[in-house]
């Protein structure tokens, strides 16, 4: 047997590409022209997800479902009386209004499958929910690739040794399923996609929490961060900071920011997935000062600093991490007008499979940790990234590049 007729390989998770060879005399039956389909498919799936990969392409936002006229709220002009019932008792929720819409849009799964959904669709979370999974108040929401046979034809001929009936379905419909599960998905921590076989084929879209199954689900109730753009691999990313970029503290809060004086403070940064903790070494993250206040200005120093969080020289420094804790170990003090420019070099930073953070601060829009505790910064327009799904979060998609953010001072 040579090379080329090796049905599958440890390496490559494929079936063994075989198509029809013609010749003149040869009988074909269902069966040849059915395998021949395969290995067409089959060709599509490899290009497919090997040189582009997988994920939500366009479209399939989850949104609230419109309501039902059973679902306006209550007249509150009509008496408090008229909504007790006669022996006094508040009438009981039997209803159940928890809906969502998926809007109409594509998709690839990790097969390589195109899952296409052309009309909108309304799902009631409580039907769709397994029954023994109906003990929770947070749902995930996805769709998976799907078929169908449809238009039945009567058979002009039939083979006696063949197994088919006088009846079949003469087209196959691509079609797709709405999954809806109250246990938390997997993560796909494949570092390649393309060669390894995949597992959890279903698309998962959106995060609905605090579910109550009798009054209808409100936007603010999805979160649609955990679908899965379009591509060969998710990037790391930095989602959050803890300090606001563009903001103006004052003096003792930049200390306290920095950690110039307290051994717990310093500059936080949150990341999306796990970075190898010995990719964070000195010179990865640098603060410059650029002087301000009345008269010449514009001269520039830089504050030195460590990584407090996490250790490298601690026993309980893991090997990954998922974020740090960076302050200052000098004594010098910001003074009124003076800018920090914080940097971070995030094309050092590698994450489990030994890829660069993307790290362009795109707009200065990555929030803050705590962002209901903290002040907003002022931006204005552009509150969703270009998908339409947020929270922002840095990177472009390109991958390594730096991430740039600054505050100033002022005396009080």
């Amino acid at each position: 047997m040579t090379e080329t007729e090796t049905s599958r390989t440890e390496e490559f998770d494929a079936p063994p590409l075989r198509r029809l060879r013609y010749f003149h005399g040869q009988m074909l039956g269902a069966r040849d022209f059915q395998r021949e389909q395969e290995y067409h498919r089959e060709k599509l799936r490899l290009r497919m997800r090997c040189l582009l990969g997988y994920g939500v392409v366009c479209g399939l936002h989850v949104e609230p479902a419109p309501r039902d006229e059973d679902d306006c709220p209550p007249d509150t002009t009509a008496p408090p009386e008229e909504s007790v019932a006669e022996d006094g008792a508040q009438p009981e929720r039997t209803r159940r209004r928890a809906k969502v819409a998926i809007t109409p849009g594509l998709a690839v799964d990790c097969d390589g499958d195109e899952v296409v959904v052309r009309g909108g669709c309304v799902i009631d979370l409580w039907k769709a929910l397994p029954p023994d999974e109906r003990d929770t108040d947070t749902v995930w929401i996805g769709v998976e690739y799907a078929e169908r046979p449809v238009e039945p034809t009567r058979a002009v001929y039939n083979d006696g040794c063949a197994d088919t009936s006088d009846c079949e379905f003469g087209w196959t419909e691509e079609c797709h399923k709405v999954r809806v599960t109250g246990c938390e998905p997997p993560v796909d921590e494949r570092c390649d996609t393309c060669c390894s076989p995949c597992e959890h084929k279903v698309l998962w879209l959106a995060r609905i929490d605090c579910v109550d199954w009798y009054e209808p689900v409100r936007r603010d109730q999805i979160h649609m961060n955990v679908r899965r753009p379009f591509g060969r691999h998710l990037p790391t990313v930095i989602t959050g900071i803890n300090w606001i970029h563009g903001h103006t503290y004052t003096i003792d809060e930049a200390k306290a920011l920095l950690g110039t004086q307290d051994e717990d403070g310093g500059l936080v940064v949150r990341f999306s997935a796990d970075v190898r903790s010995d990719t964070l070494r000195p010179g990865v993250v640098e603060l410059q000062v650029i002087e301000g206040g009345s008269g010449r200005n514009a001269s520039t120093w830089y504050m030195g600093g460590a990584f407090a969080e996490p250790d490298a020289e601690s026993d309980d420094c893991g090997e990954f991490t998922q974020g740090f804790r960076y302050r200052q170990t000098t004594r010098e003090t910001l003074q009124d007008g003076d800018r920090l420019m914080i940097t971070v070099r995030a094309a050092f930073i590698l994450d489990r499979c030994c890829r660069p953070v993307d790290g362009t601060h795109v707009g200065g829009r990555v929030p803050t940790i705590d962002a209901e505790a903290t002040p907003a910064a002022a931006h204005g327009g552009c509150h969703l990234p270009p998908s339409g799904i947020g929270p922002w979060t840095s990177g472009t998609g390109a991958g390594g590049d730096v991430f740039e953010s600054w505050f100033f001072v002022k005396e009080r």
